[in-house]
């Protein structure tokens, strides 16, 4: 599974401090989420050595619905925290032996010859839609209408960023010299080349998933998209060299100048090896702005049709997914909207607001009473369905706030549940166990309710920092400094926290799923397209 690194290990053996023995090795993956960048160091055991963290409030929405961002800022705020580093402790930089990027997927930057953005970062939560799109051949348009798939055609088109700016700002697609996603972004930053990790292939670009590289000149994502196949960057594969650390990057950070920089994956996979759930039967979910299952797999399989397994952070290897587009953001919403009083309260006591929102979720039973969410707040192409909508049902007098952010975490998981069917049907597989990550695992409650809604073990691993930690895994291997996969797994991952399953909570949760939540999008779907046809929201052209 190693794709040929061993060029990558002789190189980094030359860059090797003599004073500095494999044990004292550090690595440093840069982690540019979406709404923080942080720069980690982690050694070979897997222990987060130091972190530096900068907070991104800044997105920019010039009309309703855009969402984007300076993408020099996403640089310079990741240099930042890298000197924050070696202002925590100096002598760290001298055990540095390698550097990996994990971000942010499906965010497009146009850039040109220099690498200058020319755009702010169209980012993944955009929903700009362009007006006009390529005309793709004849022969093609008649296939996707036989096979029922023109609106999903359609929809591609109109939601890539490229033809977007082509019919918007053609100055701008004019002068592109290439079109990078924010991890080909910061790696040019870094090595001065246009070159990416094919473990970061998650966007609106002409991709071949199943081989993880750019579509061959024949596939008709060339004719539906604005873009040239020289505007792309190279693509290298997870655990091989992308270049060395250049003397501008190495001002701008204080990374040793001539440090190798490892492929990586983008953040969803590499929070799975993370986590190290790297084999069929373990369940990985994020609890982050997207909330997500997976299950990693040596074969391609379509969870949707249409809809790609991602590459995975172990080469070769596919993510098997499910969305819930802006999952962990309601919980967020709840917080800013109705949270005031936990804030505050925990800013006074010198605690951290989770732990109070832990104790609010404790005085709801299991259930919420009733209370029952669906987490579409933001639909998506194929699941559940362009014109879905966020539903809360079984309101009665005896509900408040608290019941209300009992059911968002439960809503989520019975989503995920769902997810959880769909990935076993197609896989063929029966998952034993999950791994839980993202921002939401850090709390108890949601941990334990995950548990008692999949009827499975839900464990937190050991870091909260599950996708730097994968990063750090690819670079581990990609240098020599851990054999193999399997190896690196062994030795940087481990569980945390376990929650098993209470089977009491389990069996009602069990009865609330089958009997009323599995069937609320198909009773609601007829009123979500008479809300779109009275009102016009949500706009799907």
């Amino acid at each position: 599974m190693e794709l040929g690194i061993d060029a990558t290990r002789e190189a980094a053996g030359h860059l090797q401090d003599h004073n500095v023995n494999q044990g004292d090795a550090l690595l440093l993956a840069i982690d540019c989420g979406t709404q923080s960048v942080r720069a980690l160091l982690f050694d070979l055991a897997g222990n987060l050595v130091g972190r530096a963290q900068e907070a991104f409030n800044d997105y920019q929405s010039p009309h309703p619905g855009w969402h984007q961002h300076d993408g020099e800022a996403f640089w310079q705020a990741s240099a930042r925290c890298c000197r924050q580093l070696w202002q925590q402790d100096e002598a760290w930089r001298a055990r540095l032996r390698g550097v990996a990027v994990t971000t942010q997927r499906g965010s497009i930057v146009p850039v040109d010859a220099e690498g200058k953005c020319l755009h702010p970062v169209i980012t993944w939560l955009d929903q700009r839609h362009a007006s006009a799109v390529p005309a793709i051949k004849p022969w093609w348009a008649l296939a996707f209408g036989l096979i029922g798939e023109k609106s999903t055609i359609d929809a591609f088109q109109r939601e890539a960023e490229v033809n977007w700016l082509a019919r918007h700002d053609p100055e701008v697609h004019r002068r592109t010299h290439k079109y990078l996603l924010v991890s080909g972004l910061l790696h040019q930053r870094l090595t001065g080349r246009f070159a990416d990790s094919a473990g970061s292939l998650v966007a609106y670009l002409p991709i071949d998933f199943r081989r993880q590289c750019w579509a061959g000149r024949l596939d008709w994502k060339w004719q539906a998209l604005a873009i040239r196949p020289d505007q792309l960057p190279q693509l290298v594969a997870v655990g091989e060299q992308l270049g060395e650390i250049s003397v501008a990057a190495g001002a701008a950070t204080g990374v040793p100048c001539g440090l190798p920089v490892i492929a990586a994956a983008a953040d969803k996979a590499c929070e799975i090896l993370g986590a190290g759930a790297v084999t069929a039967d373990v369940g990985a979910l994020s609890y982050g702005t997207t909330a997500t299952i997976n299950i990693t797999s040596p074969r391609y399989r379509e969870v949707s049709r249409w809809v790609p397994p991602y590459p995975a952070a172990v080469p070769g290897q596919y993510s098997c997914e499910v969305q819930i587009f802006r999952g962990y953001w309601m919980v967020n919403w709840f917080k800013e909207q109705f949270g005031h009083a936990e804030t505050m309260a925990a800013a006074t006591a010198g605690v951290l607001p989770e732990a109070l929102f832990d104790e609010m979720v404790g005085t709801v039973p299991p259930g919420s009473l009733g209370l029952m969410l669906q987490p579409y707040w933001s639909p998506g192409v194929r699941q559940p369905g362009p014109l879905a909508k966020g539903a809360v049902i079984g309101f009665g007098d005896v509900h408040t706030r608290a019941h209300l952010y009992r059911a968002i975490l439960e809503g989520l998981a019975y989503a995920l549940r769902e997810g959880q069917e769909r990935l076993e049907a197609r896989g063929k597989v029966r998952l034993r166990e999950l791994r839980v990550s993202g921002g939401g695992a850090q709390s108890d409650a949601a941990m334990q309710l995950t548990a008692d809604i999949f009827n499975l073990p839900a464990l937190r691993p050991h870091t909260h920092e599950t996708s730097g930690l994968g990063a750090a895994i690819d670079c581990a291997v990609g240098l020599g400094l851990h054999r193999d996969f399997a190896s690196a797994v062994a030795a940087m991952t481990r569980t945390g926290k376990i929650f098993e399953p209470i089977a009491q909570h389990s069996a009602i949760y069990g009865e609330l799923y089958e009997r009323v939540y599995k069937r609320m999008y198909k009773q609601l779907a007829p009123l979500y397209a008479e809300i779109q046809d009275i009102t016009g929201y949500p706009k799907l052209g």
